[in-house]
């Protein structure tokens, strides 16, 4: 999962975000309580050399249990080394970020690939792995190794799981009511419309933090537009105030009447459970949707990618973003570190820790995926399937714009759908002194 930070925008809803606005632009307020005061890395520390200290952010309980089993495995067979596990509530980990790495941060920590990555290698906060890739690059596609690399050609990130975004939904209650895959806009809507008619919510829907309209945005655009438009747009290669854009928005307001209502007041897990409680039809969603059901009710989700909006570009791009972890600049144990991230990069804590989330799948290509149930074995050939893999907006472009203009203006768009030009002009100006 995600989210970021900094910039400045005159739209509503700062919330976390304008936090992290303040750490990343040096404004050096301590992270009172939180991740600088709970790593153990960093120079000097003078920490003990039989602990590694690690700092993960999947603060939920499922996930959390899973990486705490892959982790605590590598302890068996590690040489006497043992491993400290910070967990910090995932919202809190990413506004503290910044102030963290400059910090003393523990010696491994979570974090994410691609654009999110190379932030913090391209400042120098975080450790050069180049040597580690040397020895187990043999485990990874050339996509994760370029999803892995800074600017400077050197590795700063190990992965561990990937997961799509796509359009959730519960295979009994679409057998019962005899719903089929939409393959374009217009059978999505059609089926939306025939859902409502059913008594059901067609489209889950929660927005209360941001992120989860940017995932919506995302597959709008780049459907739409294509993945070219899609990554230039984030990189400020485009304007927000060109007609694809608004072309965009125009869409959006088509599907509203469908989506779940008040969605800003929802958080995710809550729209996932009118999913699983058949109260929604769909949910467009990353994979972990699924950590929302019993395992008893797994096998009952399922999934497809979002429908073709323009021919032209088809189905060609699938949000799969990747989830892994870093060094310290100079952890307190670095051959400690080195260990446990040479460990997570095997198959085996990755499969390890998928028993306990399965929903997400190993990013190691050499695992052994006979044990995957059907929606990861349709998640991997999803991704695999893909001409082009976006990781998540707010991982993807400057954390300052994700932040602020892109939360702020998807969040004024849904509280005024009728106002785009307003938005999508906060956007534009902001990206113009974000991108210079």
């Amino acid at each position: 999962m995600v989210r970021y930070a900094s910039g400045s925008s005159p739209l509503p809803q700062l919330d976390r975000r304008t936090l992290l606005r303040i750490m990343l632009a040096g404004a050096g307020v301590a992270a009172t309580g939180g991740l600088a005061a709970c790593g153990g890395g960093g120079s000097g520390s003078g920490s003990d050399s039989k602990v590694v200290t690690f700092g993960n952010n999947l603060s939920d309980q499922v996930p959390k249990d899973a990486i705490t089993a892959a982790v605590k495995a590598f302890e068996k067979n590690s040489g006497g080394l043992s491993v400290t596990i910070n967990t910090k509530q995932h919202e809190q980990y990413q506004e503290q970020i910044n102030n963290y790495l400059q910090g003393k941060p523990d010696d491994v920590l979570a974090w994410f690939a691609g654009y999110r990555m190379r932030f913090f290698a391209d400042q120098g906060l975080t450790g050069d792995l180049s040597d580690l890739w040397g020895k187990v690059g043999g485990n990874y596609s050339d996509a994760l190794k370029q999803a892995s690399t800074g600017s400077d050609k050197k590795q700063y990130f190990i992965p561990f799981t990937q997961y799509p975004w796509g359009i959730f939904y519960r295979k009994s209650v679409w057998q019962e009511k005899g719903y089929q895959t939409p393959k374009t806009l217009d059978e999505l809507v059609a089926l939306a419309t025939k859902m409502k008619a059913d008594g059901l919510i067609p489209i889950a829907s929660a927005g209360k933090q941001g992120w989860p309209l940017m995932g919506t945005f995302d597959q709008l655009n780049f459907r739409q537009n294509g993945y070219q438009f899609h990554v230039d747009l984030l990189a400020g290669k485009e304007s927000w105030q060109d007609k694809k854009v608004k072309d965009v928005f125009d869409t959006w307001k088509r599907l509203l009447p469908f989506h779940q209502e008040n969605a800003l007041g929802r958080e995710w897990q809550e729209a996932a459970q009118t999913l699983q409680q058949k109260k929604s039809g769909m949910y467009l969603l990353g994979a972990f949707v699924g950590q929302q059901f019993p395992d008893a009710e797994k096998d009952d989700l399922d999934f497809f990618p979002f429908p073709e909006i323009n021919p032209e570009h088809g189905t060609d791009t699938v949000e799969a973003p990747i989830d892994g972890y870093m060094m310290a600049k100079k952890p307190a144990n670095p051959e400690g570190a080195l260990k446990l991230l040479e460990y997570l990069s095997s198959a085996e804590p990755q499969l390890a820790y998928l028993k306990a989330d399965p929903t997400a799948v190993a990013t190691n290509q050499t695992a052994d995926t006979s044990g995957y149930n059907a929606l990861q074995k349709k998640s991997a050939e999803v991704i695999k399937n893909a001409k082009h893999i976006t990781q998540f907006l707010d991982r993807d472009t400057d954390p300052g714009f994700a932040s602020e203009a892109a939360t702020n203006g998807l969040i004024s768009f849904i509280k005024n759908p009728d106002d785009v030009d307003t938005v999508l002009k906060g956007m534009a100006d902001q990206a113009k002194n974000i991108f210079k």
